[in-house]
Parts: structure tokens; C-alpha cells; sequence
């Protein structure tokens, strides 16, 4: 294991960071990939508060958007964990802007993983591509998202769209030393390495710091990232996990439940959360003006529930349960405000 080395692209985010650490932790080398060397040191020094790399770890300059680097990139690696994914609020105005370097960036690391006989690629994708259409049914790995859904946006498409590449561009590949396994998590909390690029876990914040003028009726089927990190570690590992999806979640809260767990586990420092429901007439005008907001008026009133009983069967995946999860981000995230004073 000392010697094997793990790529984990998009170093820079929120799972590939707690990727980083695990896979640290165990003894990997692990390389992973920034855009540009200005985002080296951030990712370095939110790395080393936890765990100390040693000099097995290292940065090679790649962007999902262009060819460079990709190679050098995978070169002398047995495993790759394509974690990066565009984000951001481009795709509220033009949808390509997502869409186009989910797609052809997954085709990138494919590539240069088939190129240099990379043992196992894990693509993280998400429950936006695997969503029943109706209420009734919980999603799993089996299904694949309707074009027609009513709950996609710009970011959701993305990640369909990569998802299926992959596995378009893995099935044309003759049989050969390198596997595709698919990770599908759902809304992702818990610990941050640093505020920067704080994904999922800008909700918590927003509660914390009273930002919202009430709680929105949205629900989450919750992951704890450091299970969804180890989860991407086990898919790696496991031969069985071959070709395979796998939907990573845990318990399903809604949004007043999070703030009436944080209020009630967090004391005095939880007295911002907003007790009253945003009705939802309130949330679609505050859209207008907010695209992050804008991509989540189609969830509204949804309880949408996934089934991860097959990573648990396969992969001995075991989600903790999401109340700890989101007190454990809030208390994370509480503390990092602290030391920033």
C-alpha cells in the first residue's frame, strides 16, 4: 500500500479534501490535481491540520475544461478517485457552462486512466441521476433520472450527463486492466477542512449565522462526507465493486428538523437558527435574485428517499445518523469561525 498511489482530482473541494485525509491516514500517496498553483497552499495547509502527509503528497496543475496535465496527472497511479465536478451558479444562465466540462473532463480522466492501466476509476456522480419519477418509489442504483424530471436544473443535469458518459465511454473500452465504479451520494454535511468551497454545508452555515428570514420546507436524504470518503475508498478497494453504482446516503430530515436539532444540541450558539417556515411563495420571489436558491424551488415540499442497502450489503458502508452529522458540521463549523478571529 506504501507504494501504490491514488489520484483524487479537484483537490481543491469539499469530499476530495476528506479523500485526501482518509486516504493519507492509510498510507497512500496520493496526487491530486488543482487548477492552478495558487490553489496549492490552501489545500496543503487544510490538509496538514488533520493529517500530516509527509512527502506523500503531491500536485499536478489539471483543469477539467482542457487536455493538459491529465496525463501526467494518472502517470504511475493504481487507482484514481474523480471527485471534481464544475460548480457554481454559471448554469442558471448558460447550462453548457456545467454541463459541457462535467461531461468532457469525466472523458479526460477516463481517458488517461484507461491510457496508463489505472486497476479501478471511482467517479463520485449523485442522486440527481439515479431520482424515481414519482414520490412513492426510493431511488436506486437500478434507475437512471427522466430528461422530463421536475427537479432538474443546470447542476443535476451535469452530473447526469457525466454519469453517463462514463459508463458509455467504459462500455466501447476492450476488456482491459481498468474498472469504473459510480459513488451516488445525496446532500452532503459534516466537517469542513477549511470555509472555502463549503458546497452542501453553506445550508448549515446559513442557519447558524441567521441568514435565512425563516426555514425553507426542503428535505434532505443526508451523508455524512467522511462516510461518503471512506465509502469511495471501499469501492476502490473491493473487486466485487466492479462496474458497479452504488447510492451513498443515510437518513432523509427536512430542513425545520435540522434547525430544531441544531437549536436544541447546540445552546447558546445555536439561538440564530431561524425558527419560523419560510412558506414557500417567499422562497421562489428570494429565488429571483439568488441562482443557488433558484436551483432548489423544484425540491420544495418533495421527500424524495433513496436506498443505499446495496453499499451497505457490498461494501459494508454505514452511515452514521444524520442528526450527529449536521451537529458535528455545525460544531465544525462554529470552530473554524472562532479561530478566524
Amino acid at each position: 500500500m506504501m507504494n501504490e498511489t491514488v489520484l483524487v482530482t479537484g483537490g481543491s473541494g469539499y469530499v476530495a479534501g476528506h479523500c485526501i485525509v482518509q486516504l493519507l491516514r492509510r498510507g497512500y500517496r496520493v496526487r491530486t490535481t488543482v487548477r492552478s498553483a495558487s490553489k496549492e497552499q490552501a489545500v496543503r495547509s487544510a490538509i496538514v491540520r488533520v493529517v500530516d502527509p509527509g512527502d506523500r503528497l503531491d500536485f499536478v496543475h489539471a483543469d477539467l475544461g482542457a487536455n493538459a496535465g491529465w496525463d501526467e496527472a494518472v502517470a504511475g497511479c493504481t487507482y484514481v478517485l474523480h471527485v471534481a465536478s464544475p460548480l457554481g451558479n454559471d448554469g442558471a444562465k448558460d447550462p453548457d457552462a456545467l454541463m459541457v466540462p462535467a461531461r468532457e473532463g469525466t472523458l479526460r480522466v477516463l481517458r488517461a486512466a484507461v491510457k496508463a492501466n489505472v486497476t479501478r476509476v471511482v467517479m463520485t456522480s449523485s442522486t440527481a441521476a439515479c431520482t424515481p419519477p414519482n414520490l412513492e418509489t426510493a431511488g436506486d442504483e437500478a434507475m437512471w433520472t427522466g430528461d422530463a424530471h421536475p427537479t432538474l436544473n443546470a447542476y443535476r443535469r451535469s452530473k447526469i450527463a457525466a454519469e453517463r458518459v462514463a459508463w458509455d465511454f467504459m462500455a466501447a473500452q476492450p476488456a482491459g486492466t481498468t474498472t469504473l465504479t459510480t459513488i451516488l451520494p445525496g446532500a452532503i454535511f459534516g466537517p469542513v477542512l477549511s470555509m472555502a468551497n463549503l458546497g452542501s454545508v453553506q445550508f448549515i452555515d446559513r442557519l447558524l449565522g441567521g441568514k435565512l428570514p425563516g426555514v425553507p420546507h426542503l428535505g434532505f436524504c443526508v451523508v455524512d462526507v467522511r462516510d461518503l470518503a471512506d465509502l469511495h475508498i471501499r469501492a476502490m478497494l473491493a473487486p466485487e465493486a466492479a462496474g458497479q453504482r452504488f447510492v451513498a446516503v443515510g437518513d432523509f430530515m427536512w430542513m425545520d428538523d435540522i434547525g430544531a436539532t441544531l437549536r436544541a444540541e447546540l445552546g447558546p450558539q445555536g439561538t440564530k437558527v431561524p425558527t419560523r417556515k419560510l412558506p414557500d411563495v417567499a422562497l421562489r420571489v428570494l429565488a429571483w435574485f439568488s441562482p443557488s436558491l433558484r436551483a432548489l424551488t423544484p425540491l420544495l415540499g418533495r421527500r424524495q428517499l433513496f436506498n443505499s442497502a446495496k453499499a451497505q450489503r457490498i461494501l459494508g458502508f454505514s452511515p452514521r445518523p444524520a442528526a450527529a452529522t449536521v451537529v458535528d458540521c455545525a460544531r465544525n463549523l462554529l470552530d473554524h469561525e472562532e479561530a478566524a478571529r
